[in-house]
Formats: C-alpha cells, structure tokens, sequence
C-alpha cells in the first residue's frame, strides 16, 4: 500500500512537473501532537482528571509498603494469628493496587486517544485550510525523509494556536 502510495506521488510529481509547478508540503504529525496548543491542553486537561486517582493509587503504594516494614520489623513479636491476619491484609491491598494500576492505565490510555483524535482533527482541518489558501497539490502526514523547504508543521502549529476549536 505505501509503495502504491510512493509512487502515485512520483507520477504525480513527474506529470505536474511537466505540466507546471507542482507544490507539495510535508507535516509531522507527530510534532503537532506533541506541540501543539491544542494538544499540550489536552494533556494538561488529563493530568487534572486523573490527578486524584493517580494520588490515591500512591496512598495504597505507601500503605502496602508501610505494612509489608511492619511485617518485616515486627514478625517475631506479632502472634501468628496477627502475622496472619496482616499478611492478608497485605495481599489484599496488593490485589486491590493491581487492580487499580490496571484500570488507571487502560483508563488512561482511552482518555488520551479521544483527546488525540480531536487535536488530529482539528489538525487536518488546519492543515486543508493551508493547502487551499497557500494552493498545495499535495500534503504528506508521513514521510521517511522531509525536506525542512517543504516542511510545514510550524505553520499548522501556529494555525492551532490561534484557531478557536469547533463549536459542538
């Protein structure tokens, strides 16, 4: 698939070459994702949403560890049925901490595509409002090698910036 790709481009270069002048820009997605404005606010809007159970994920850290230095600490002067009764305990927590991580991460990891998919979004509608007005033939997201005079990735940057996200 990307080698019809390639070379539908290079037909599509060597055809307009002969017929005229044939403009052609390059953006790394990555980068606008990455840098963007809209998308550094992403980030910071996933960081308060998931800074509590992030900080209650740490208590229970803290809370396994302290148990697992009193079990170290004071085994030969608990009884068994304690010792026990607080090993339990411990592998509980431990479960429930799992558990927890899991759901953080997998939680996480949704929450981050969504808000991804929306700056990709808005970034292609920048990206075809440049390619209009500046009269590109062609815009590449993904290119092994791109050329800085054909790069135009701070151009979509700067247009996120300063566009006003769709209303909804």
């Amino acid at each position: 698939m990307k080698m019809r790709i390639v070379l539908l481009a290079a037909l599509l270069c060597a055809g307009s070459a002969l017929a005229g002048d044939f403009k052609v820009g390059v953006v790394d997605t990555e980068r606008v994702l990455r840098e963007s404005v809209p998308a550094m606010k992403a980030e910071k809007k996933i960081e308060k949403e998931f800074s509590g159970r992030d900080q209650e994920i740490k208590k229970n850290m803290k809370q396994a560890k302290d148990l697992q230095l009193l079990l170290d600490k004071d085994s030969g002067s608990l009884s068994e049925a304690d010792r026990r009764s607080k090993e339990r305990e411990l592998n509980a927590l431990n479960v429930n901490l799992q558990r927890m991580q899991r759901e953080f991460r997998e939680d996480l990891s949704l929450r981050k595509n969504e808000e991804l998919a929306v700056v990709l979004e808005r970034a292609n509608k920048a990206i075809q409002a440049i390619a209009e007005s500046e009269k590109y033939d062609l815009i590449l997201q993904e290119a092994v090698y791109r050329n800085p005079k054909i790069d135009i990735t701070d151009k979509v940057i700067k247009s996120l910036a300063v566009d006003k996200p769709d209303s909804k």
